[in-house]
């Protein structure tokens, strides 16, 4: 049988319905793994995939229940992560995005989208946290799907 598109992930303890629920698309295992963990830390539902695919399909079929994004720039194989936050801001204009790379941070300002943070790996997990906490932050009261 072969393993499920994507894996929901274990919460934090005390997570409640108003907890942000972040996609994290991430093909190095390791990365993966660490990132996850970092996040359900912090307090937030996960998400995980291992490709760009996965990651689209994830946001079409569940978008609305999706409140962050955090990719990486580069997959195994198309689509990229740039095409995977252009996905996400189709399912919410607003939806907050944290893209991930290590050698892609020169194409963010011409293939990135608008109000999106960009992390340089490698970087202390407390980078990831924070970038993506602050753009939940400043989202505008009250902002829904578009």
């Amino acid at each position: 049988m072969p393993p499920p598109a994507f894996v929901r992930v274990g919460h934090a303890p005390g997570l409640t319905m108003e907890t942000s629920v972040i996609l994290l698309a991430e093909d190095e295992t390791l990365l993966l793994l660490d990132f996850k963990q970092a996040l359900i830390e912090a307090g937030f539902g996960v998400l995980a995939v291992s490709s760009g695919g996965e990651a689209i399909a994830l946001l079409n079929a569940e978008g609305s229940s999706i409140q962050g994004l955090i990719t990486d720039i580069q997959f195994r194989e198309p689509p990229d992560g740039w095409d995977v936050a252009r996905n996400a801001r189709e399912c919410d204009s607003e939806m907050p995005v944290v893209y991930v790379s290590g050698d892609s941070a020169h194409d963010w300002a011409s293939k990135g989208v608008p109000n999106s943070i960009m992390i340089e790996k490698p970087f202390a997990m407390a980078q990831l946290t924070t970038a993506i906490s602050q753009l939940l932050n400043d989202r505008l009261p009250g902002s829904t799907a578009s």
